[in-house]
């Protein structure tokens, strides 16, 4: 089955929008064309040389990565370092590179949420929910046409709270407007004042959707000029955030935790802190670099804190307040790719997605 990289890309960027990344961040497609075809993808965390190098031998022309390789500006393609190397490969060999990065770990059912489930977490919950990437848009409508228009406006993806969708809120009143010359009113007359049974209706709309929704909104509204509110909204949005928390079914001694957290996780090491705690149930985790999210876990009562990345001196933050538990970078984010794939593979049955067989982590334990 062959299809348009932009329907790939589109389709994950619907479920982990590029908005949702963090500002050093360099997700999205990093070289090739979005209007070309493929029939195959390989998966990876890191696009290494040696992956370009398998997708080139697969033939495949499509690599999806975790890591951008490339974060900052290029000023030059000469092959001097290793991402210069994959850029020129990847052009010559007309292999597409796109990278699926922090707008996945934000993702409520992306990198941690994939842990999670590994871990057997139950009751999985953002650790620190975003801010202000919520809108409200209001909109008043004639009482008849308010049904047709909100409909239109779900199907854009308005009204989506959590598990719930086609959540709004209506209110009945009285419109008044007097059309001017050159108007061309839907109800009433030039210069003369009508009195409409309108609705007000209200809709929560995540920041990236909501220029489709303004676009359905005024595709699908009666009126030649529409009244309409945007607020930005300072709530937080439980499914959109860093790290997240969770519940082991029962309590388990600390080091047998620890060692189910090893195996799980494949790891050469755990590092981690001693802790007053002697058992484990309350566990917060986060794919990548995480140390930040430190006083969150603590604060939310967690009795262990996965992640990686942690610098010495950091450690000591834990004050037997919480087990810090350190599985390294690679570790705790090589199931991304599972997770890349199994959505692939639901939205396209027929299209061939591949993991890489190259162990990516630069770094080897003895």
């Amino acid at each position: 089955m062959r299809l348009k990289i932009s329907e790939i890309t589109s389709y994950l960027e619907s479920l982990a929008p590029k908005s949702s990344q963090e500002s050093y961040d360099n997700s999205g497609l990093l070289c090739g064309d979005l209007n070309s075809t493929v029939d195959s993808a390989l998966l990876c965390l890191d696009s290494i040389e040696d992956v370009i190098d398998e997708a080139i031998s697969q033939k495949v022309g499509l690599v999806i990565a975790h890591h951008p390789i490339v974060f900052k500006g290029l000023k030059s393609l000469t092959g001097k370092n290793y991402v210069e190397r994959v850029m020129i490969k990847c052009i010559q060999n007309n292999i597409a590179l796109y990278a699926i990065h922090t707008n996945l770990d934000n993702y409520c059912y992306g990198v941690n949420y994939e842990i999670g489930v590994r871990l057997g977490l139950k009751n999985l919950k953002i650790l620190a929910p975003k801010s202000q990437v919520l809108k409200k848009l209001v909109v008043f409508i004639p009482s008849e046409n308010a049904d047709s228009l909100s409909q239109a406006l779900f199907a854009a993806g308005a009204g989506d709270i959590g598990n719930y969708a086609e959540c709004s809120f209506s209110a009945t009143g009285l419109g008044t407007y007097k059309p001017q010359e050159g108007a061309n009113p839907t109800i009433g007359a030039i210069s003369q004042q009508s009195r409409v049974q309108e609705q007000k209706l209200e809709f929560i709309v995540s920041a990236h959707r909501l220029s489709e929704v303004i676009r359905a909104m005024k595709v699908n509204h009666p009126y030649e000029e529409i009244a309409f509110d945007i607020f930005s909204l300072d709530n937080e949005n439980a499914y959109e955030g860093s790290g997240m928390i969770g519940e082991l079914d029962q309590v388990v001694a600390v080091e047998d935790f620890l060692k189910d957290l090893k195996r799980i996780f494949n790891c050469g090491v755990v590092r981690y802190t001693k802790s007053q705690k002697q058992e484990v149930q309350r566990i917060a985790f986060c794919g990548g670099s995480g140390s930040f999210l430190l006083s969150n876990a603590i604060r939310q009562r967690a009795d262990v804190f996965i992640t990686a990345d942690f610098k010495y001196h950091e450690f000591f933050d834990a004050e037997n307040k919480i087990v810090i538990a350190d599985i390294g970078h690679y570790e705790s984010e090589q199931f991304t790719i599972n997770l890349i794939a199994r959505v692939l593979k639901k939205k396209f049955p027929n299209f061939a997605v591949h993991l890489t067989g190259i162990n990516t982590n630069p770094i080897n334990y003895l």
